[in-house]
């Protein structure tokens, strides 16, 4: 018998048939300054920016990681791709910029068109939440690499900022506040852990009150961009510095942020955390440590800003049920 392609376990049809699909979809995000359609070996982009006097791209790459294994074990898809463009508009939120596009990275040992779907409706569902270009991808066929209904993926942002407009850790300052956005959850990191505590007890179609769900619909909830709210702010200069919260936690990820000889005075009592961070303490007997640098435990994006501005800024955020969670001080 000859060996084909397919038989070595590549079917170069199922790639045709996704991109039939989601081609559609993909086309609704692209705007005037997207010169290309999906297929081409490069994607084009206007990058004329009249509005700007000095722009500067800014770009960022990320995954979601194992968050795909409850996916997986879920069989619901159409979360994880808003996840990764989430993440990747709040990474580059955080020194003041817009997002411009996004390009994706999708690999399975065997191409399921239904899964595949699923997954980029998600990221074209987000780009368009955040007013950006789905402009491109690569879906890959591997088998070998993963099992058969394993996937990975991964995703490019680029946007762009003014020049003066940057957002830079000379601007933090002793005395500023720290102002904490709500996360939905887990958002993309921690799930290794959060498996390990949670899956010997608990079955994912667990029902829990104190959770409004399953056990599931926790752990899968879409990692919220915070774009639209943070984006007024930076039009009226009132922020210094802003630290996504992802793997690291909350200290780790605002050191990020903050000028030489300076740290924090964070209140960790000042919020209450989410249900699902105490059931993974509780179950798996993490050490506080642990969950402070594992897990954003309830808090998602922290605004650094100046005290004369703190109630200019809460008032605004309102709507997102923001907390003071300390102060920057010197070291």
């Amino acid at each position: 018998m000859s060996l084909t392609y397919k038989h070595a376990g590549v079917d170069i049809d199922s790639g045709e048939e996704l991109v039939r699909r989601i081609a559609g979809k993909v086309k609704s995000t692209h705007g005037p300054r997207v010169l290309t359609g999906i297929g081409g070996f490069g994607a084009l982009f206007d990058a004329s920016f009249p509005e700007f006097d000095k722009p500067v791209l800014v770009s960022s790459v990320d995954g979601v990681g194992t968050k795909l294994k409850i996916a997986a074990m879920t069989g619901r898809h159409d979360t994880v791709g808003q996840d990764l463009v989430n993440h990747c508009v709040n990474d580059i939120l955080t020194t003041g910029a817009r997002p411009l596009f996004f390009m994706d990275y999708f690999a399975a040992g065997k191409l399921d068109p239904d899964v595949a779907e699923q997954v980029i409706t998600g990221f074209v569902t987000a780009c368009r939440e955040n007013d950006c270009a789905l402009i491109g991808g690569e879906t890959a066929e591997m088998p070998g690499m993963y099992a058969p209904t394993e996937y990975d993926i991964a995703g490019t942002i680029v946007g762009v900022v003014e020049r003066d407009r940057i957002l830079d850790k000379r601007n933090v300052h002793s005395g500023d506040v720290l102002i904490g956005l709500p996360s939905s959850g887990l958002h993309t990191n921690g799930y290794s852990l959060a498996r390990a505590a949670l899956l010997p007890h608990f079955s994912l179609d667990a029902h829990f009150d104190d959770l409004g769900g399953t056990l599931a619909d926790a752990l899968l909830a879409v990692h919220r961009s915070y774009l639209h709210a943070i984006t007024p702010l930076l039009d009226r200069h009132l922020i210094h510095a802003l630290a996504h919260i992802t793997g690291g936690g909350i200290v780790g990820n605002t050191m990020r942020v903050l000028p030489d000889r300076h740290t924090l005075d964070l209140d960790w009592g000042s919020w209450q955390r989410p249900r699902i961070f105490e059931l993974i303490q509780e179950l798996g007997g993490v050490p506080e440590d642990d969950m402070r640098r594992t897990f954003n435990l309830g808090i998602g994006m922290i605004a650094i800003v100046a005290k004369e501005h703190t109630a200019t800024v809460l008032e605004h955020l309102a709507s997102q049920h923001p907390v003071i969670i300390g102060n920057v001080t010197d070291a």
